[in-house]
């Protein structure tokens, strides 16, 4: 701390002596980054590993890594219902190599990969320790990306409809520097979308209303909420064992104890190792909710207990605040307590945010006084639990908020409401399946309480939160895809979405926001940038285009550097199969289409004839010389009548190769071989590997092997790989929006 405060001692006085000095550093790069979060770091390291030489990362803090580090929201949300059991979202690309660096960090400290035993998910990691793995991380491209701290945009340049750069001023307001960025392309991964909305291009903040995209759980119009009605922020409590020493905080200037009337009501711990699954209702309570580690039921050394409290009595409403905010905010400027905190400046934010600190330590100081009081003297008492001092901030908070919604940018895709809803708890298939995925995700509509409700005439007094009928938690949603046109502004050039800042709705925003799913966000548009400056072409050609789409889609199934990035949500899919690429690709393409029910791919199964000829006729149709679908005549087999589902498969296929002389059935429910692909592959003069028939393995000829799954996709895959495909236009793609691409369903 002397040291930063010398410099800028020194700095201050060379200010007065030579005002020149006031001129703005001019930084030249290819591709400049805005903010620090989990996923302008995987757009870095994912920019970098494709050869982007010159990156250059700005971010208005020290710390690097969002949610994982700088928020404090230290245990992973990832959860997903499969058969009746909460289990994770299948992990992949940079989010999955994050989760290998947080178990070796945790088993290199501990002894032990997942030390939590929390309630809400299997992983955690404590912030500081999270932002040291992103700094390790990083610091392996230093000589491609450059770090720049503690700055935030104050403007951004726009020449003939493209941004061009981004001016910044420092955070600390007694430092008068600026900090020019000029580059061919922005991403912006800020808080709230600072560049977006400084470039002018089209964004959308606040409750989206039914008119705009006809969702269910929109409303048809502003109430007196109005346009500030967001996801609540949340400042996170983390704490440490004392070894009994009394921690109680101070008692903070606006609390009062019937805000947190809520913790009254349960208990604050609760002696559970989590055994019986995450989400166990014996394991639920603020304590054991998001416990970073337990050393009670792991048996480590005594003080190395950690928590951190993120329940929703702490959560602080952007909209209906207190009135001393209303006031700070009228101070600074006129009309400002009626914007959204999208709109409002940095410093105007920080108003806010010094209040939601004040709640947050007022939870904590009721449970370590009114409910410590009520239940009793314990070892794991919030009393003798102190704030960490981890972050280096004068209040022990975590230097950001924990945000869980921002600015949306109006993009060339937007997902809506209806893309993803889901009609069962049990998530499926999404309504809309895209054929531009960027990545696979799924998540619960997810509100957490968006008001608040005063418990007396004074608007600085007690307050408690409110859900309302639609704007709440664990509303069902689909295993759905993010289209790469969603990162793409309607109007704007050389600028893309990145973090929150994404085409999507208010509802869905809810939806995609955890900690892996920013990280895949990262490391999509990073790879659209990076195609972006090595043809040197806008991303908007670039989506528009089929054939860079799946160029783009490849580069980030093989992962060039670390694991592959899931493009389709096959639930038992995971970057070290063999035909992981295989399965992502054929899938995007629609051409291995999923059964409504079965979330899991089954590489293992064998295949019956049926399947694998509707499988090879829709990769016949997908070759540059595609054959036309024959015209429907009497079936040409006994066993497949003229209402059969696969009649139109069948027949288009044995039309197009050498099948003659036709037998008389074609036995389409028994099992295919490798024989049978080597043969319809040879009749149809596709490429073939010989060795599905040659030599022989003990008594079981190699021919008569059953074909699985994963053989099928893994031969399919080299058949377009070799042949090339057809790129059609990808907004006639699926004109009929059924989730199959036109030229794939029989005429």
């Amino acid at each position: 701390m002397l040291g930063r405060f010398a410099c800028l001692m020194r700095r201050f006085f060379a200010l007065l002596l030579f005002p020149s000095l006031l001129a703005a550093e001019v930084i030249e790069t290819d591709l400049l980054i805005v903010g620090g979060n989990e996923s302008a770091c995987a757009a870095a390291i994912q920019a970098a590993r494709l050869g982007v030489k010159r990156i250059v990362l700005v971010n208005d803090i020290e710390w690097l890594g969002g949610q994982f580090s700088a928020e404090g929201v230290g245990c992973l949300d990832e959860w997903i219902v499969v058969n009746g059991k909460r289990t994770h979202f299948p992990r992949s690309g940079l989010f999955l190599e994050m989760i290998q660096r947080i178990r070796a960090h945790n088993s290199a400290t501990y002894g032990k990969a997942c030390p939590g035993n929390a309630f809400c998910g299997t992983e955690t990691i404590e912030p500081k320790a999270a932002a040291e793995i992103f700094e390790q991380w990083l610091g392996q491209y230093a000589g491609q990306v450059r770090l720049v701290r503690g700055w935030e945009p104050s403007k951004v340049t726009v020449l003939d409809g493209a941004v061009t750069g981004v001016e910044f001023h420092r955070t600390d307001p007694s430092d008068p520097s600026n900090l020019t960025v000029n580059a061919t392309l922005t991403l912006d991964s800020s808080d709230w979308g600072d560049v977006i909305c400084l470039s002018g291009a089209k964004y959308g903040a606040g409750p989206d209303l039914k008119s705009r995209f006809g969702e269910d759980s929109a409303p048809a119009a502003f109430d007196d909420a109005g346009e500030q009605e967001m996801n609540p922020i949340s400042y996170c409590v983390v704490l440490r064992e004392t070894l009994g020493k009394d921690a109680t905080v101070p008692r903070p200037a606006s609390y009062h104890p019937l805000s947190f009337q809520s913790l009254d009501k349960l208990a604050p711990w609760v002696d559970s190792d989590m055994s019986a699954g995450i989400y166990s209702p014996s394991g639920n309570s603020p304590y054991t909710h998001r416990r970073l580690v337990d050393r009670w039921h792991n048996g480590f050394a005594p003080g190395t207990e950690a928590t951190f409290i993120n329940y929703p009595v702490q959560d602080y409403p952007l909209c209906h605040l207190p009135q001393r905010v209303l006031d700070a905010l009228e101070k600074s400027e006129p009309g400002a307590s009626k914007k959204n905190i999208v709109h409002l400046t940095p410093a105007q934010r920080r108003l806010i945010f010094n209040d939601a600190k004040q709640h947050a330590l007022g939870v904590l100081h009721h449970l370590q006084t009114a409910v410590h009081d009520r239940v009793g003297d314990f070892p794991q008492s919030f009393r003798y639990l102190k704030l960490t001092d981890e972050f280096g901030t004068a209040d022990h908070l975590p230097p950001k908020p924990y945000i869980r919604e921002g600015l949306r940018l109006e993009a060339l895709r937007m997902l809506s409401e209806q893309d993803i809803r889901a009609t069962t708890r049990e998530p499926k298939w999404a309504k809309v399946m895209l054929s531009d995925a960027a990545f696979a995700f799924q998540f619960n509509i997810d509100f957490h309480p968006t008001r608040r409700k005063y418990l007396t005439e004074d608007r600085n007094g007690p307050w408690q939160f409110i859900h309302t009928k639609d704007r709440g938690w664990h509303t069902d949603t689909d295993r759905a895809t993010f289209p790469l046109r969603g990162l793409v502004p309607v109007e704007m050039d050389a600028l893309l979405g990145c973090g929150k800042n994404i085409g999507v709705s208010s509802v869905v925003q809810s939806a995609l926001r955890l900690h892996g799913q920013m990280m895949h966000v990262g490391q999509s548009v990073a790879t659209l940038a990076a195609m972006s400056l090595s043809e040197k072409n806008q991303p908007r050609n670039l989506v528009a285009s089929l054939k860079h789409v799946r160029n783009l889609q490849h580069t980030l199934v093989i992962g060039r550097g670390g694991p592959g990035m899931l493009l389709w949500p096959w639930q038992d899919l995971v970057p070290d199969d063999l035909h992981f690429e295989a399965v992502n690709m054929l899938s995007v393409r629609g051409i291995w289409q999923p059964h409504p029910e079965e979330v899991h791919f089954h590489p293992s199964k064998p295949l019956i004839r049926r399947e694998l000829a509707r499988l090879v006729a829709r990769t016949c149709r997908s070759l540059p010389q595609a054959p036309d679908w024959p015209k429907t005549m009497s079936p040409l087999y006994r066993d497949v009548p003229a209402d059969d589902p696969d009649r139109a498969f069948i027949e288009a296929m044995v039309s197009w190769g050498d099948f003659a002389p036709l037998a008389e059935t074609f036995s389409p429910d028994q099992p295919a071989s490798w024989a049978t692909l080597h043969a319809w592959l040879k009749r149809l003069h596709l490429p073939v590997t010989e060795g599905l028939v040659d030599g022989t393995d003990h008594s079981l000829k190699r021919a008569d092997y059953p074909l699985t799954r994963a053989e099928a996709a893994m031969h399919l895959w080299r058949v377009l790989r070799l042949l090339g495909e057809a790129h059609s236009d990808l907004a006639t793609l699926d004109v009929n929006a059924n989730n199959v691409p036109d030229h794939l369903e029989p005429k």
